[in-house]
């Protein structure tokens, strides 16, 4: 169980907690990094933080996403609806999913989260990320073509020739580059671009200002003749590669691949641990080998699930949890917070109460979970 525990709301506050807390070991730990989003997200802040009788720690680095209704994982940078930043991590090992439920109310969607399930149930996959391992090919490009079957390696060879007379530039500041970036990114993508959003473009820049500051940033770009035709921004720290994001000419088909490879290689010659090309489906990916590590999601109970569980009778059943587990769920986790929520209903006197029309009243108390009087839709 969790005591001692304290709830930050200030800025000043949340940096210093978030410092003596997480451990420095990716690009995406780094406090300058969240920060750069926070600035033009300005999502409110909410960090918890507490202990354990066993000595772990508590802390959920939080954030509100209004227009999702949900805490999020700070900064709360989202893009198309969901937040971007990949590998954040619960330091939770003590808290139990219904302590993690009476906190946060119900309603928080965490997500990109590294593999944290011990205490939490079995967690579901979100998304999966892709990685290169330069040592298990002896820091040797030449024993990763190893991998592909003659007929394929000898067409993806072919394909990259076709771009011989490219030219390859490296900055280590975004003021050039990033500008191009944006504009192949857009071109591409359109509205389901990460740039399409002015908060996250602007979050985005000062982010690689941020890493160019602290010598991390790593911007890649391709040129043929006088035209750039593919833009990459990485980081590279503690060993490890990030390509952050990239953008291609459509009008030239495979130089994604070629600019990918070139990562492979320098990452090679530089005897690095790991290059992530993070999250995404691809078809260039499961292509080249890379190796798969996916990343968990920390879904909310929600309404809907909620209502269900009334609509099968869990409520007016006592301590009967059999119907609740009958409702068609996957996740255990959710299950679990919806049994909380049930509990905690009963308690305040919302059990039992009649149904009108698909619609539970009562006019005594408020729901403790959604917070609203009278009624659950």
């Amino acid at each position: 169980m969790i005591g001692n525990l304290r709830t930050i709301t200030g800025y000043d506050a949340a940096e210093t907690l978030w410092r003596a807390t997480v451990p420095p070991e990716t690009v995406f730990d780094l406090w300058e990094v969240r920060a750069a989003f926070h600035r033009h997200f300005r999502r409110p802040i909410r960090f918890i933080t507490g202990s354990a009788v066993d000595g772990s720690r508590l802390f959920l680095p939080l954030c509100r996403v209004e227009e999702k209704g949900c805490w999020s994982y700070f900064p709360g940078e989202t893009w198309n609806g969901k937040t971007w930043l990949e590998q954040n991590r619960l330091f939770a090992s003590g808290l139990e999913v219904s302590q993690l439920t009476e906190l946060l109310g119900g309603d928080f969607h965490l997500r990109y989260l590294t593999d944290c399930r011990a205490g939490h149930g079995e967690l579901t996959i979100d998304e999966t990320g892709y990685l290169f391992h330069p040592p298990a090919f002896r820091f040797g490009i030449e024993n990763w073509w190893q991998l592909f079957r003659r007929k394929s390696q000898k067409n993806l060879r072919r394909e990259l020739a076709a771009f011989s007379g490219f030219r390859c530039r490296i900055d280590q500041t975004p003021e050039g580059p990033f500008q191009r970036l944006v504009e192949l990114n857009i071109s591409r993508f359109g509205s389901s671009s990460y740039f399409a959003d002015a908060r996250f473009l602007a979050g985005f820049y000062d982010m690689l200002k941020a890493l160019s500051k602290m010598g991390l940033l790593r911007m890649t770009s391709l040129s043929l003749g006088k035209n750039v035709v593919a833009v990459d921004a990485g980081s590279v720290y503690r060993g490890q590669y990030t390509l952050l994001a990239g953008g291609t000419d459509a009008a030239f088909p495979g130089v994604a691949k070629l600019i990918n490879l070139l990562h492979l290689e320098w990452a090679c010659t530089q005897q690095l641990d790991e290059v992530d090309f993070l999250c995404g489906d691809f078809l260039w990916k499961p292509l080249f080998h890379l190796t798969p590590r996916p990343l968990y999601l920390l879904p909310a109970c929600t309404k809907k699930l909620l209502a269900a569980v009334f609509l099968q009778g869990a409520v007016t059943t006592g301590d009967n949890e059999e119907l609740a587990m009958k409702v068609p769920i996957k996740n255990r986790l959710v299950v679990c917070c919806i049994l909380t929520s049930l509990r905690s209903m009963r308690l305040s006197g919302w059990a039992g109460s009649p149904m009108k029309k698909g619609r539970l009243v009562n006019e005594r108390a408020p729901c403790p979970v959604m917070g609203c009087h009278g009624a659950l839709a």
